[in-house]
C-alpha cells in the first residue's frame, strides 16, 4: 500500500440539490483514501469552509461536489485564493463546463459534433421561444437548465404540448435553457484521466467506450444515476475499434479545449448514422453508481487507487503560481510541502 504522507480535506455537501449525492460521492472518496494518507477530514461545504481548512491544515483538496457552486469554479476560486492545491479543473474550466451553454460555444469552435439547439432565456417572450423551438427542431426535442448536473430539470420531450411545461420546470432551476433536438440512439459516455509525472508532464489517457443501459421507456436520469440496480454500465461497449476511437478523440478534444485538468467524463448519444456529444462534466461522481471509477478501474485503477493518484496530481501540481505569495521575481517559487511528501511516498 502506497503513502503519500498527506493532509486531505474532503469537501462535501453544500447549498446544491445534488448535496446528498456530493455526500455519497465523499464518502466512497474518504474511505478509499484513508489507509493511504497521514490525515483525512470530510468538510462541509458552508459558512464555516473557510474556518474548517484553516484549522485543518490540507496539504490537498479533494472537492467531491456535484452542481453550482461546487463545480462551477467558485469553489475552485475560493481553493485558489487560499492557496491550496486542490483536485479536479481550475476556475475556468470548471465555470465553462458547468454552463452547457458556454460549452457548446467552445466544442463548435472544435469543430466538434453537436445536435442543434435554440436558446431560451427567462426575460424571452414564451409564446415567441415556443415558435422558435417548433420551426428550428420540431416536436422531438431535450429541454435542460444550462447550469445545472446530474440531469436535474431534463426533459426528453416529443410531443409539442409537453414543451410549455418543461420550459416552465427548468425555468425554475436556471434562468438559461438549453432546448436541443432530440438524437435518438445509444446512452455513451467517455472518461478522461490525466496522470501527473514527478516533472509535472501530463499524460492525458482516454477510458474505455462505456455504454449505459436502463429500462425500456426509461433514460439515464437522477433516479437511474444514484439508485443501485437501476442502470447497467457495458464496459467496453460493443462498438467497432474505429468507432470506439473516435468518441476518445472527441472526449480527449473536449477535456483539451474546455481546459480541463485530473478527469473529466464526456456523454453523448449515438445514432444511427452519427454521434452527438452532450456535455462534458468535470467533476464526475464518485458514488458506487458512478461511470467514473468503472472506466478508470479498465485502465488498471481500482477506487482507492484512482483517488489516490487523483491527490498526487494535486500535490505535484502545488498551489496556482499566480496566486502563490511565495513566488519571486524570476518566476519561480518555493516548493509546495506536499512535493516533498510525495517523493517520500
Amino acid at each position: 500500500m502506497s503513502e503519500t504522507n498527506a493532509r486531505v480535506a474532503v469537501l462535501q455537501g453544500g447549498p446544491a440539490a445534488e448535496a446528498a449525492v456530493s455526500r455519497v460521492s465523499a464518502a466512497g472518496v474518504a474511505k478509499a483514501l484513508a489507509p493511504r494518507v497521514a490525515a483525512l477530514e470530510c468538510i462541509e461545504l458552508d459558512a464555516g469552509l473557510v474556518e474548517a481548512l484553516a484549522a485543518f491544515r490540507p496539504d490537498v483538496v479533494f472537492p467531491a461536489l456535484h452542481g453550482p457552486p461546487g463545480e462551477d469554479g467558485t469553489v475552485q476560486g475560493l481553493l485558489e485564493m487560499l492557496g491550496y492545491p486542490y483536485v479536479g479543473s481550475g476556475v475556468r474550466a470548471s465555470a465553462c463546463a458547468m454552463d452547457k451553454l458556454v460549452a457548446k460555444q467552445i466544442f463548435r469552435a472544435a469543430g466538434l459534433p453537436l445536435a442543434a439547439d435554440v436558446v431560451v432565456r427567462a426575460e424571452d417572450d414564451f409564446a415567441e421561444a415556443l415558435q422558435r423551438i417548433h420551426a428550428a427542431l420540431g416536436v422531438s426535442v431535450v429541454v435542460k437548465p444550462a447550469r445545472q448536473g446530474s440531469a436535474l430539470g431534463v426533459t426528453l420531450i416529443d410531443d409539442i404540448q409537453q414543451l410549455a411545461g418543461a420550459l416552465e420546470r427548468a425555468l425554475e432551476l436556471d434562468d438559461v435553457v438549453l432546448v436541443e433536438e432530440r438524437v435518438q440512439g445509444r446512452e455513451i459516455t467517455v472518461g478522461v484521466l490525466d496522470i501527473v509525472a514527478p516533472d509535472g508532464q501530463v499524460e492525458r489517457v482516454p477510458h474505455p467506450v462505456i455504454e449505459i443501459l436502463t429500462p425500456e421507456g426509461t433514460w439515464y436520469d437522477y433516479e437511474h444515476r444514484y439508485t443501485p440496480g437501476h442502470s447497467d454500465h457495458i464496459v467496453p461497449a460493443s462498438l467497432p475499434a474505429a468507432q470506439a476511437a473516435e468518441l476518445q478523440q472527441v472526449a480527449l478534444t473536449a477535456h483539451a479545449w474546455l481546459g480541463c485538468r485530473d478527469l473529466s467524463r464526456a456523454d453523448f448519444v449515438l445514432g444511427r448514422d452519427r454521434f452527438v456529444l452532450l456535455e462534458v462534466n468535470n467533476l464526475p461522481g464518485m458514488t458506487p453508481t458512478s461511470l467514473y471509477p468503472d472506466g478508470a478501474r479498465h485502465l488498471g485503477y481500482d477506487f482507492p487507487a484512482l483517488a489516490e493518484l487523483l491527490v498526487r496530481n494535486a500535490l505535484r501540481r502545488g498551489p496556482d503560481l499566480r496566486l502563490d505569495p511565495s513566488k519571486v521575481a524570476d518566476g519561480t517559487r518555493r516548493a509546495h510541502p506536499g512535493a516533498a511528501q510525495l517523493r517520500r511516498g
